[in-house]
């Protein structure tokens, strides 16, 4: 019986070696940059790592991702000058751009479309909300001045929830000393990436949820009911408080979102404020493949094409 027992550990232990070396060898789970705070509270990755995104169960999305001296995804270095022309796009995961292999981003399909005539300055780092985005501009006021053109990408649903910054400690749990050793443990990267540990995790919140105060959770549950009646206004009122405080240049900067899944009240907002705005999603339904990833809502190299196209039009006037 024990050499039953023994034997057993070694073949499960020799099997999970093995499988850590497949992952590795076919590059199956994604590289995970480190992430900091700087100086300026600006939460950014590491300067000067590379290294590849991985999505979906059989690599259906690889593309490789180099964060420059400054900490964001992107093939150059910004240095903005009085001398060049610049334009600057500003957002969450879709402009960092991971998806997509660095060298063919958005920033540089727009160079291309202008003849290479101007630099464009990839300022995207998945998480970022609208507070983040102007936290960033205010905080690289410096760089920014000499930028001609700001592209703010907003998703209303997600962007607007709060009205001032502050720094997401929450998000920087992520590079505790723990997560690291355990990110280079690649085939448990490649575990939780294709969700075969997504029944551990929904048994451990149902735990956490059942250990809950019940009259905490119909407290919480009256004021979410509060919250969405008046939500827009909420989300209005927020964005007013951040364009206030960091002096949004309307002459400067431009919005870009998909329309479809935005307010029509905050669309009315922008409008009646002078707000400058580009609503892609009219560009989206019209075309007839599909502008999205099939795993996922990113937006795949036509959706990508689009974006520069559009914000392209709009430099140009």
């Amino acid at each position: 019986m024990k050499k039953i027992i023994i034997r057993s550990i070694i073949y499960v232990i020799s099997i999970l070696i093995a499988l850590e070396a497949i992952v590795r060898v076919f590059h199956l789970a994604k590289d995970s940059p480190t992430r900091f705070i700087d100086e300026f509270k600006v939460e950014k990755w590491v300067p000067n790592q590379e290294g590849y995104s991985v999505t979906g169960n059989r690599r259906q999305n690889f593309s490789k991702f180099h964060i420059n001296n400054l900490g964001f995804n992107s093939y150059r270095e910004f240095i903005p000058t009085k001398d060049k022309v610049e334009i600057a796009l500003v957002g969450d995961s879709f402009i960092e751009g991971f998806h997509q292999n660095y060298d063919n981003s958005i920033g540089k399909k727009i160079e291309n479309n202008l003849n290479n005539q101007v630099e464009v300055y990839e300022y995207g780092y998945a998480g970022y909300d609208f507070a983040d985005q102007l936290h960033l501009i205010h905080a690289y006021k410096k760089q920014f001045d000499l930028i001609d053109k700001v592209f703010i990408y907003l998703k209303y649903e997600e962007d607007l929830d709060r009205g001032e910054y502050k720094v997401n400690y929450e998000r920087m749990r992520l590079e505790s000393p723990l997560n690291k050793n355990l990110k280079k443990i690649k085939l448990l990267v490649y575990a939780q990436n294709i969700g075969a540990l997504d029944p551990i995790k929904k048994t451990i919140n149902k735990i956490v949820v059942a250990l809950k105060n019940k009259d905490s959770n119909n407290s919480n549950n009256n004021g979410n009911k509060i919250v969405k009646e008046n939500l827009d206004q909420i989300r209005i009122d927020n964005f007013a408080s951040l364009v206030n405080k960091y002096k949004y240049d309307k002459s400067k900067f431009i919005l870009f979102f998909e329309g479809n899944v935005t307010s029509k009240i905050f669309i009315e907002y922008l409008k009646e404020n002078k707000f400058k705005y580009i609503d892609i999603s009219n560009s989206f339904n019209k075309s007839k493949k599909t502008t999205t990833l099939i795993y996922d809502q990113h937006w795949n190299n036509l959706g990508r094409d689009i974006v520069a196209q559009l914000l392209t039009n709009a430099f140009k006037k």
